[in-house]
């Protein structure tokens, strides 16, 4: 339990520098604004209480608005995102995932699976966060634009990442 804690902090750690100390600090475009913090989020167990699972987003949320100067953007964004991750989850796992108590990795539900359980969870962040970021809609489409082409980089980042520190696990399915 002790060794399993001390992973997710480090995990944590490691994504959240990558995250405030690269990724921020690259300029692509005012329309690509990635986010692979949320992959921390993402990866959390699928047994995992949906209780925990809010907490360790409004936490996660709050570290990064914290370092971002972003008062509460991201921490609502991530809160919201954990909060669906549960239904969808539910909707989109078998009872053996919960008994096995497995993380939604690639290497364990597949390319097809994990690549729409990303992007349908970045999106749903990605628009919270820059719908509030612009507190409204009277730059509607403009807004909409950055959600999707940060969502696209910012799962192809995430998968990535997936790809390069994650090995495949045996009986792993390749839908």
């Amino acid at each position: 339990m002790i060794i399993e804690l001390i992973t997710y902090l480090t995990r944590f750690f490691l994504i959240l520098m990558f995250q405030l100390l690269v990724i921020n600090n690259i300029e692509l475009s005012t329309y690509i604004n990635p986010y692979i913090y949320i992959v921390f989020i993402l990866t959390l167990p699928v047994s995992m209480k949906p209780w925990k699972v809010v907490l360790i987003s409004f936490f996660v949320g709050m570290i990064m608005d914290t370092f971002s100067s972003t008062p509460g953007l991201h921490m609502a964004a991530s809160v919201f995102m954990g909060y669906i991750r549960n239904f969808y989850l539910k909707f989109a796992t078998s009872k053996e995932d919960y008994e096995s108590n497995i993380k939604p990795t690639l290497s364990r539900k597949g390319l097809v699976w994990f690549l729409v359980y990303a992007v349908i969870l970045t999106f749903l962040h990605h628009m919270v966060l820059f719908y509030l970021e612009v507190y409204g809609f009277t730059e509607f489409f403009r807004t909409l634009t950055r959600i999707l082409f940060s969502t696209a980089f910012s799962v192809l980042l995430i998968t990535i990442g997936q790809l390069l520190f994650y090995r495949v696990a045996k009986g792993a399915r390749n839908e």
